[in-house]
């Protein structure tokens, strides 16, 4: 697979249910197209931290909030710095990394609990080693998603109930407001055809990496 020069890290994001997953499988086949070297990922991982963080999510393990505000930002860390796969190592080795998922994710979320100011703090070293070259947010009318949510299976997670969800994309365009200045996000309308949305998405993209 070819290399297109410098590696770019772009981070897809949205509530769940907004289609990231189906976008990235689908921006990544186009850019291999292109000759583009393309590593997808998401978060929590699927390492032993990530893992644990999933059964909680799931509820098969008590916690609080603060904990696994905690441990995403620690499954985030060795995400970013693994000798094996770790984001940045395949950034510089020049690839386009695509994440389904990053610390914006813990900012809405987790500021329904605690308070936003500290899980922007917490995960302060992660910012310090990589930020996004720009954080696709994939905005989608909260109860299309939970629509698509039941449609798909009968188990949900911690974070998977619509007055919850309505919160989280709130959260999501409070914490743009408050790191604007250090952060490049675009906001992509998620109501339209699937189609429409990939075209749009894919537009941004090729602006980062100015093709």
């Amino acid at each position: 697979m070819g290399n297109r020069g410098n590696g770019r890290f772009i981070v897809f994001e949205g509530i769940d249910g907004s289609g990231k997953s189906t976008q990235i499988k689908n921006i990544s086949r186009h850019l291999k197209t292109l000759d583009y070297g393309v590593y997808s990922t998401f978060e929590p991982t699927d390492g032993p931290i990530g893992l644990l963080i999933r059964q909680m999510l799931s509820g098969k393990v008590a916690t609080d909030q603060r904990t696994i505000a905690s441990l995403f930002a620690a499954d985030r860390t060795d995400h970013l710095v693994n000798k094996v796969n770790g984001i940045r190592k395949k950034k510089d080795q020049g690839e386009v990394v695509l994440s389904d998922r990053y610390y914006f994710s813990s900012y809405a979320y987790h500021a329904q609990y605690i308070d936003m100011e500290w899980v922007i703090h917490v995960n302060s070293l992660n910012a310090e080693i990589l930020r996004p070259d720009v954080t696709i947010f994939i905005d989608v009318d909260p109860k299309v998603c939970f629509e698509r949510i039941k449609s798909s299976r009968s188990e949900f997670e911690m974070y998977e109930k619509i007055d919850i969800m309505e919160k989280v994309r709130t959260n999501y365009f409070k914490a743009f407001d408050i790191l604007k200045d250090l952060e490049k996000v675009v906001i992509i309308d998620g109501n339209s055809t699937m189609e429409t949305v990939e075209n749009d998405i894919l537009h941004e993209v090729k602006n980062i990496l100015k093709i």
